[in-house]
């Protein structure tokens, strides 16, 4: 491995841990506009989110819960930051964006901007088991769009 390959390695890997350590987004919104619940039944990862809508739809607040390894918990807070302020058509085409780089390989240059902290999980394409870790989030967050229906905004949680 070339030298300059081990340091981006090295920077990644430093990434991952500083959102894994951080405590921003993590805790539970209550109330809440939107909640979703996911597992990885493979290792046993488990999440849930929560979020607030602002003005206009928007999403004003994401907060996630839960336990698992260090790529399941950074990705879950780089989701959650990268959520924050965007439409829920653009959370939408954010999880297909990230979604398309992990399982389809697509490049990292086709992830949006706000996805830039994302890119450090790109070496986990090589592990597939991995991959479901890095993903746990945002399947978590498709899957609960989709459960609240073909809806444009959020409604009350029950």
């Amino acid at each position: 491995m070339a030298e300059g390959d081990q340091e981006l390695q090295d920077l990644y890997r430093e990434v991952l841990l500083d959102y894994f350590r951080s405590g921003a987004h993590k805790g539970t919104l209550d109330p809440a506009d939107f909640k979703a619940h996911g597992i990885n039944p493979v290792c046993g990862d488990e999440i849930e989110l929560t979020m607030k809508t602002g003005k206009e739809g928007t999403i004003a607040a994401v907060r996630f819960s839960g336990h698992g390894c260090v790529i399941s918990q950074a990705s879950s807070a780089m989701m959650a930051e990268a959520l924050e302020g965007k439409s829920v058509s653009q959370a939408r085409e954010l999880v297909h964006a990230f979604k398309g780089m992990m399982l389809s390989k697509a490049p990292l240059e086709s992830l949006p901007e706000e996805l830039e902290a994302l890119k450090s999980l790109e070496g986990v394409r090589k592990f597939p088991m991995r991959v479901k870790c890095a993903t746990l989030a945002w399947n978590t967050l498709a899957q609960g769009l989709a459960a609240e229906g073909k809806k444009s905004e959020f409604q009350e949680v029950e």
